[in-house]
């Protein structure tokens, strides 16, 4: 098996603030110890706690009143004054939050609230990737519009639950293929189809968002949406044009521009990303070239 190089280390990382009991692990450069399994997760994904040093500066946030009166950052939604994902050729290093209760996004650390993150998204939890982090912050991907919109979330309360895991997914769309990783390990390697010159799917990095079927159609037993959206369809068969991986009932669409977006994979495929034994987790990392 071929092996992923590990992301390149972040640039706003002041420390490695990682605890498990009392073992540090990093999920991708340096894995030092595994935390016991939660029942109910998936294998490659590990809780984790975050903690800061007890010296560090914590710049706290601010108090948000009115959390009604924020935008949802949801696959529906456009978040005005989000910051811009300044590393999009990188992958995330597989840190994962999980907002217990709606916790505001704010634009800084101790910045303005620009949004609030709700707790599910498309009917599972909603997970999302950190870039970044500060004493008392993380930075994460939001999965709304524009196309690398982040924010950041205080973990200075128990509002947020936070995993790690091992998981990676790598589209090339030049060469029409998908790639998933796991523990640095290439686990499964498919021929795709990607977006057509007219509606390319969107590059970047981004994340599995959630898990869903849909009764109403018949092209894939699953639907993989994903946190990017099209930069050609601003909605979509009544949609916000969320791009997505998913099946397709024919096989001459691999291998070639064939979508509207979305990247359409094999059967075998998308078995292995809901293996009942390894699924792969709601929030794992995707990187589109």
């Amino acid at each position: 098996m071929s092996e992923m190089p590990p992301p390149a280390p972040n640039r706003w990382r002041v420390l490695a603030l990682w605890l498990v009991g009392i073992a540090l692990v990093g999920t991708v450069g340096v894995l030092l110890a595994p935390s016991p399994s939660v029942p109910g997760t998936a294998r490659g994904t590990e809780p984790v706690e975050l903690g800061v040093e007890l010296d560090a500066p914590v710049v706290a946030a601010r108090v948000v009143p009115n959390l009604a009166g924020l935008p949802e950052a949801s696959t529906f939604n456009t978040i005005a004054g989000a910051p811009e994902d300044a590393t999009a050729e990188e992958i995330p290093d597989g840190q994962l939050v999980h907002p217990t209760s709606p916790v505001p996004v704010f634009d800084q650390p101790g910045g303005a609230a620009i949004a609030v993150l709700p707790i599910t998204q498309l009917g599972s939890d909603t997970w999302v990737p950190v870039i970044a982090d500060e004493p008392g912050w993380v930075q994460v991907l939001l999965p709304s519009r524009p196309n690398g919109s982040t924010g950041w979330l205080s973990t200075q309360d128990s509002t947020l639950a936070i995993r790690s895991t091992t998981d990676r997914i790598v589209i090339d769309r030049a060469a029409f293929r998908l790639t998933l990783y796991r523990d640095h390990q290439q686990i499964g390697t498919w021929s795709v189809g990607v977006g057509t010159p007219a509606a390319p799917t969107p590059a970047g990095r981004t994340f599995v968002l959630a898990s869903m079927t849909d009764a109403k159609q018949k092209f894939s037993p699953v639907i993989f949406p994903l946190g990017i959206h099209s930069a050609t369809f601003s909605t979509y068969g009544g949609g916000p044009g969320t791009t997505g991986i998913h099946g397709w009932p024919s096989t001459d669409v691999f291998g070639r521009p064939s979508s509207d977006g979305c990247i359409r994979v094999p059967a075998d495929a998308l078995a292995t990303f809901t293996n009942p034994a390894d699924p792969v987790p709601i929030g794992t990392p995707v990187l589109i070239r």
